[in-house]
């Protein structure tokens, strides 16, 4: 895999640089924010948030507008708003100083999976089957039509073309967001439980911290306009539902067959 290192200071960059050659990482790197922006095409960005010559999130939305190649910032930023706002402008997960190169080769390994994952499209693994968990939540819901769209109030997520919409208004959302949210919406109303999200959307040997997904949680709850739309079950997990429906949510599937609930 070939990575592009965009990391001015030689304190991070160096022993980087080396561990990751160690692991078989080719690693090319720029000092500065238009150095990176004028590489050449790579698998893997790694972005440090404070470069000399920009914000490291502008290099991020730049890198965004013309290539979906994966990245990961780096940053020693302690403020969330930073962290949220790179992946709502297309980061697709983040690494705080100081850290280990181990935990970084596992956040590159569950990043190109779920990049090479949503390229292909593999089909849903089925419920039951060896090394599943049992009884997630969701798995007595009836399964939902081929090629349809879930309505959830004025929500509405097509996981056939990856959009969703409220009311009217297209909702942009990063990979992860949109697996976040569709992971939700499987079954809405019901909490889902943090292990079941970190396991359907981080993949089940995910090795980073639990945090990202708060992060991430952040972010769509700030795409979809009300903080109401997911709720917090304090020691368990999440839900989501209508802002105006506190009892419960009701699904809608159209398409080739309805489904309510």
């Amino acid at each position: 895999m070939r990575v592009l290192l965009i990391e001015d200071d030689d304190r991070v960059a160096g022993p980087l640089t080396e561990g990751l050659g160690r692991f078989g990482f080719t690693v090319e790197r720029a000092r500065t924010g238009a150095d990176g922006l004028a590489a050449g095409a790579c698998d893997m960005v790694l972005l440090d948030l404070g470069l000399p010559d920009m914000d490291g999130l502008e290099v991020c939305r730049a890198l965004r507008l013309r290539s979906q190649v994966p990245i990961i910032m780096i940053t020693a930023r302690s403020d969330e708003v930073d962290r949220v706002l790179g992946l709502e402008i297309g980061a697709d997960d983040y690494v705080s100083k100081p850290f280990g190169v181990r935990e970084l080769i596992a956040r590159i390994r569950a990043v190109t999976r779920r990049t090479q994952a949503v390229a292909g499209a593999p089909p849903a693994t089925t419920p039951g089957a060896p090394g599943t968990a049992p009884a997630a939540p969701g798995a007595g819901v009836p399964p939902r039509p081929p090629h349809t769209v879930q309505r959830i109030g004025p929500l509405s997520v097509d996981r056939r073309t990856r959009q969703v919409h409220l009311g009217e208004e297209p909702v942009t959302l990063s990979p992860k967001e949109f697996d976040l949210l569709a992971c939700l919406a499987d079954d809405p109303g019901a909490v889902c439980t943090r292990q079941h999200i970190l396991d359907t959307v981080w993949q089940p040997n995910y090795f980073g911290p639990t945090k990202t997904l708060d992060v991430h949680i952040a972010a769509l709850r700030r795409k979809l306009g009300d903080s109401a739309w997911i709720d917090t079950i304090r020691g368990v997990g999440f839900r989501l539902r209508p802002p105006d429906e506190p009892g419960g949510a009701m699904a809608v599937w159209q398409g080739a067959g309805e489904y309510h609930r």
